[in-house]
């Protein structure tokens, strides 16, 4: 059954390539959803199979399926098969469940397209899934590359999905070539695990590492990892390849969801998890990747605090977020990084189709600076995104509390002090720059303000029809003409009920999500750990790592962080509507006080701004003036032409021997006989 989990949606995919544009969009939407919904049920009857059979012990709960024999080469051999086991089987059914709920959402959101763009993004989003579950599924490096890809192809053609609009290709290339980069780091390590190990398969790369003893320096095992890792970062956008994810943000919302919530971002916190014993052989590197993490969840949650595009708020909130993962797996915390990254799924689809509902009621808009007052209006996007906005901040009781604490705990007695006061730091910060969305968005009155242009992020993705004439589609924002708040806000109404159904759904699941990894400390027995320890049982060098009581621990000193970050999630609550509810004038002051701050902030610290003058100016220079203008003009079209120039002249000179003239050529005859016998004579 495990072929059907991605072959289904690329069923999907195929129907509406081919037969999309010539169906209505019930149909093409309906195709995409049941294939969806069919991937998720495959999903959840192999799962039970798994788990549901007392015969076997949990380390031998896994299921292969060998497909075809792929690639054999001397002794090289690859086969295309497919792997379930505890890791695989939290992988699909986040991606079918969520991916599932987002494909509902879309059908209400993108009833603006035409039939044809209808079904090209529905077509889209199927082949999306189908890679992410192909990389989820795969028993070793070179299927999961397939999908690896597959994603990344997908991600440029989504997040570009309106093509016509500037920064939406853009802003596709841009995240389809800082992967490219990543991906540049993954062939390498692939290339060294096999080199080392002499097979890509992900049981037996384990199985031999576990042999080997951890490395006490940096070696061979290292320089895998780390290599493995700059994949990791560009595909889960961690620094320094964190750049593309905020502008994802041009695509349509439900795409912002699918990328953020369920599928590609999560590709590189998973991969490390599938090769958690071979990252345990390598401290150096996991020590890197937990610094990497914190300090990637702190600078993200700092510039999120003043972001005004609703979007680019949550998008700088999954980059912190996945740093909190990344420094999970750093620290060896590897079943407390999958739970958030199970939690986070609900919480963050949850707020990003929130705001593609408040997107969707106010005719685009996605400046906060231009909203307020939507609570009445909005009552059941308003609810379920303040109960995800409370599961991301930490609060107790919802998913986010869970697994952001056990993260936290579990580095804390590992150790790793001044990464734990970071993540807190950053707890901190999410609470509040998630509430000043709230209130800005729902609470208070509606103010008009003048747009930032470097940071409101509102353009109009019109599409220009097949004959020519522009018109707004989908997430349409300001027109030509832009609207004033007052005007936009006339036409205000609440998710209709695709929409609400996918917002209640996973509003339900941000709350009950996170007692899958209940701990001791609260009366739970974490039974989540129970279940993921198959996969990483060869991982557990450091008792931190595993089940059971931390090194170091207690449950007491458990309960008292607990305590410390639940404090911290009220206090950023309170510090939020302090300043951007009872005094927005607080903020205003702050902002004015340190104005060199928020320029760094708004300018997101100007990595773009650096990269463009230290890697993207220096290639145009030289490939503009060198190799185009040298190389190209001067070398290679130069040498073409001289080529041809030279054939013309000498044509040319033949020419003139052609004259037409029956004298000419009889006298050129009879002068060539003369000079023939005469030399024969001479």
């Amino acid at each position: 059954m495990l072929l059907l989990i991605p072959l289904l949606p690329f069923l999907g995919f195929l129907a509406n390539a081919g037969f999309g544009r010539r169906v209505a969009k019930s149909v093409s939407g309906g195709v995409a959803c049941l294939a969806m919904l069919a991937s998720f049920a495959v999903s959840a009857v192999s799962v039970w199979r798994l788990t549901a059979l007392p015969a076997l012990p949990p380390g031998a709960r896994v299921v292969d399926q060998h497909v075809f024999d792929w690639i054999s080469s001397g002794e090289f051999h690859a086969s295309f098969s497919l792997r379930l086991d505890p890791l695989s089987a939290v992988m699909i059914l986040v991606v079918t469940g969520i991916g599932s709920l987002i494909h509902i959402y879309s059908t209400a959101y993108m009833h603006g397209e035409r039939d044809a763009e209808y079904a090209r993004y529905f077509s889209y989003l199927n082949l999306f899934a189908s890679f992410m579950l192909v990389l989820v599924l795969g028993s070793n490096f070179l299927v999961m590359f397939v999908g690896w890809e597959g994603v990344g192809l997908c991600s440029y053609l989504l997040i570009g999905f309106w093509y016509v609009k500037r920064s939406a290709s853009d802003a596709g290339k841009k995240a389809f070539i800082v992967n490219r980069v990543g991906d540049f780091g993954f062939i390498l390590g692939v290339l060294l695990v096999y080199g080392r190990f002499g097979t890509v398969d992900f049981q037996a790369v384990a199985r031999a590492a576990s042999q080997v003893a951890p490395e006490t320096a940096f070696g061979t095992l290292s320089v895998m990892t780390l290599l493995l890792f700059v994949g990791a970062t560009g595909k889960s956008a961690q620094i320094p390849l964190h750049v593309w994810l905020p502008d994802a943000m041009e695509g349509p919302t439900p795409v912002s969801a699918l990328i953020h919530a369920a599928t590609m971002v999560t590709a590189g916190v998973y991969m490390i998890g599938r090769n958690a014993v071979l990252f345990s052989h390598a401290p150096e590197t996991l020590s890197l990747v937990a610094g990497v993490g914190a300090v990637t969840a702190f600078l993200a949650g700092t510039v999120g605090l003043v972001q005004n595009d609703i979007k680019r708020v949550l998008a700088y909130s999954t980059v912190s977020q996945l740093g909190f993962m990344f420094l999970a797996m750093g620290v060896g915390a590897y079943a407390a990084g999958i739970l958030h990254l199970y939690t986070h799924a609900f919480f963050k689809a949850l707020l990003f189709l929130g705001s593609g509902a408040v997107i969707h009621a106010l005719a685009g808009e996605q400046d906060l600076r231009r909203m307020g007052g939507l609570r009445k209006e909005l009552p059941v996007t308003y609810w379920t995104f303040v109960i995800g906005a409370v599961a991301i901040a930490g609060v107790p009781g919802l998913a986010g509390f869970f697994s952001k604490d056990e993260i936290l705990y579990r580095t804390y007695a590992g150790g790793h002090t001044f990464l734990w006061a970071l993540g807190l730091a950053t707890s901190l910060l999410t609470a509040i720059y998630m509430f000043r969305l709230v209130f800005l968005a729902f609470h208070g009155e509606r103010a008009q303000a003048e747009p930032d242009s470097r940071a409101s992020g509102l353009r109009s993705p019109e599409l220009a029809t097949s004959d020519g004439v522009a018109r707004q589609s989908g997430e349409a924002a300001e027109a030509a003409s832009p609207e004033s708040p007052a005007t936009v806000h006339r036409h205000v109404h609440d998710a209709p009920p695709a929409m609400a159904l996918a917002l209640i759904v996973l509003a339900f699941g941000s709350v009950v999500a996170g007692y899958a990894g209940l701990p001791h400390a609260l009366g739970g027995s974490n039974p989540w750990e129970r279940f993921l320890a198959p996969s990483f049982e060869e991982a557990q060098l450091q008792p931190d790592a595993g089940t059971g009581e931390a090194a170091g621990g207690s449950e007491r000193g458990e309960l008292a962080l607990m305590a410390v970050s639940s404090v911290v999630a009220f206090t950023g609550i309170a510090v939020a509507a302090v300043c951007f509810l009872k005094r927005r004038d607080l903020a205003r002051a702050v902002a004015e006080r340190f104005p060199g701050v928020r320029a760094m902030l708004l300018n997101k610290y100007y990595v773009d701004e650096i990269y463009d003058a230290a890697i993207v100016q220096p290639i145009r220079l030289v490939s503009e003036h060198g190799l185009w203008r040298v190389v190209d003009a001067r070398g290679i079209d130069g040498a073409v032409n001289g080529v041809g120039d030279s054939v013309w002249g000498s044509s040319a000179i033949l020419r003139r021997a052609q004259t037409g003239s029956v004298r000419a050529y009889a006298a050129s005859f009879f002068l060539g006989v003369v000079l023939i016998v005469g030399y024969y004579l001479w």
